[in-house]
């Protein structure tokens, strides 16, 4: 019987990635927001805050229970979603300085790049974090800022280089700073402080619109201190108030823009990281002070977005996908009163940990998908990695990937869609320290290490040998540790784990089946 079962689960996806596969090509909008946790949205159990654009969007698509980010922190997570690589295979890939180069290698088989290689007009708005520029070779932000977006597969990107909490805090078009004068040149240093910087110890508290108790403590821009030096590039400082308005704009031109051909919009937000400086018309809109006012303005930003697509006829032409880079962080260096008005909200729902973790809450993040007439509208336990769609939509829009393109990507288009309640059978979840653990079926298996526990202030924790093993069913918590009481799934996940991480995979070279563009 439980062959029979087995076999007709087979045939069913199947049948429904045929089914997926004769499908027009979609436009496809990829929203990604930035420290926003499981439990932060409405229809993930939100309390304090309201996201009703979001609670639309999963309302007429599916929403995933297990839909995962590959590391709790954001580069890795971004290097992943768009190289379909862990980032753990390549050196580098930690959080970087603003002045880092490009890590990911031009001209290899990118989500952008393969979608381009199909036909679609690509663009990235937002946060980049990604680097810019060649290794060895000093970045001159001045003159042409190449290579980034535009030679990994984007036609397109209007972005900022790293974190707002990083300078330079500019806006980089294509391949310039926009609105620079060269009257006024840029200089950047993550070494030592610049001549004429506006030091974070020279402005008086009072002048400071948050003050910063780690970390944020180099060059003030806007009254707010950030980690590295700047100086120069007054007339192109970006406003952080004024941030998701400008994302928005370039966004909406670029829909526009594009409407009477299939495009792919990665959207990466820059909603909810700090510093926390929402527009003051979202100010107050939560009860969970600056946070929690993030969080509406990422929402207004989401509504903005699906407000263009229906105005323009192009919803039911759109896969909308809808995530974040890793789990919530609360106190993340700046004194915003995140933990004091945080009240009976939990950013990561039941689960624990958060941001820099390698318990759940750093890597399980929401994640929705709408495609009306292809996506059933429901919730599914299907496990999901990000790290998978440079394959899924390669075989949605009929690209064919090399063995060494893409290589942890796996195509879960059936369960992406909600045809079918299987996804991936395991994944690797990704810390701050490097620390690995397994996700496998409803099981959880964390080596011997050290991690972050807590939302900030954190809590260093101790994985002892043999390691820590979970039944995520029953204790989402990660609260009832068993691997003393099951040492043979100990021993089983633990080999798994070293399988997937030691070597390079290469992936199988069959070819999707072929998709016609109806439009």
């Amino acid at each position: 019987m439980r062959i029979l079962k087995q076999c007709i689960l087979f045939a069913t996806c199947v049948l429904t990635a045929a089914a997926l596969f004769a499908a027009p090509k979609p436009n496809i909008v990829l929203i990604y927001a930035d420290d926003l946790g499981f439990g932060d949205l409405g229809c993930y159990g939100a309390r304090g805050v309201a996201t009703p654009n979001v609670d639309r969007l999963a309302r007429e698509g599916l929403r995933f229970v297990n839909g995962y980010a590959t590391s709790s922190t954001c580069t890795p997570s971004r290097f992943s979603i768009l190289t379909g690589r862990y980032a753990f295979r390549q050196t580098g890939t930690g959080i970087l300085p603003g002045n880092a180069p490009l890590i990911i290698q031009p001209g290899s088989a990118t989500l952008p790049a393969v979608l381009q290689r199909a036909g679609y007009t690509t663009a990235v708005v937002g946060k980049w974090h990604l680097g810019l520029g060649a290794t060895n070779v000093p970045l001159d932000w001045n003159g042409e800022i190449k290579p980034g977006p535009l030679e990994v597969g984007f036609d397109h990107c209007f972005i900022f280089p790293a974190t707002a909490d990083r300078v330079p805090c500019v806006y980089v078009e294509d391949h310039r700073v926009l609105n620079l004068d060269p009257a006024d040149p840029i200089r950047v240093s993550y070494q030592k402080p610049l001549s004429g910087e506006v030091a974070y110890k020279d402005v008086p508290r009072t002048a400071l619109k948050m003050i910063s108790n780690s970390g944020h403590q180099d060059t003030v821009i806007n009254g707010i201190g950030r980690i590295g030096h700047m100086t120069g590039g007054r007339a192109a400082l970006w406003k952080d108030e004024d941030l998701a308005d400008d994302f928005i704009r370039r966004a909406v031109q670029f829909i526009e823009k594009e409407r009477e051909r299939p495009f792919f919009l990665f959207f990466a937000a820059h909603d909810v990281h700090v510093p926390r400086a929402p527009h003051p018309r979202f100010v107050g809109q939560s009860r969970l002070g600056l946070r929690g006012d993030q969080i509406v303005e990422f929402d207004w930003s989401v509504g903005r977005i699906l407000e263009t697509l229906d105005r323009l006829n192009l919803t039911d032409q759109t896969l909308v996908i809808l995530s974040s880079d890793n789990g919530p962080v609360l106190d993340d260096g700046y004194d915003d009163e995140a933990n004091e008005k945080l009240g009976e909200h939990r950013p990561a729902g039941p689960l624990r940990g958060g941001k820099y973790s390698i318990f759940e809450g750093g890597t399980r993040v929401p994640l929705i998908v709408r495609w009306p007439g292809q996506v059933k509208p429901g919730v599914s336990s299907a496990l999901i990695s990000q790290v998978d769609f440079t394959a899924t939509f390669a075989a949605m829009v009929g690209q064919r990937l090399a063995p060494e393109d893409a290589p942890d990507s796996q195509s879960v288009g059936p369960a992406l869609l909600g045809h079918s309640p299987v996804g991936r059978t395991s994944l690797v979840e990704y810390g701050l320290r490097r620390e690995k653990a397994l996700r496998a079926g409803d099981w959880k298996y964390i080596p011997p290490a050290r991690t972050q526990d807590g939302l900030g202030p954190w809590r260093n924790v101790s994985v002892p040998p043999p390691g820590f093993l979970f039944n995520l069913v029953q204790d989402p918590g990660e609260t009832n540790d068993l691997a003393a009481t099951l040492p043979e799934r100990v021993a089983t996940m633990s080999a798994e784990l070293a399988a997937i991480t030691n070597p390079v995979p290469r992936r199988a070279s069959a070819p999707p089946a072929p998709v016609k563009n109806t439009r």
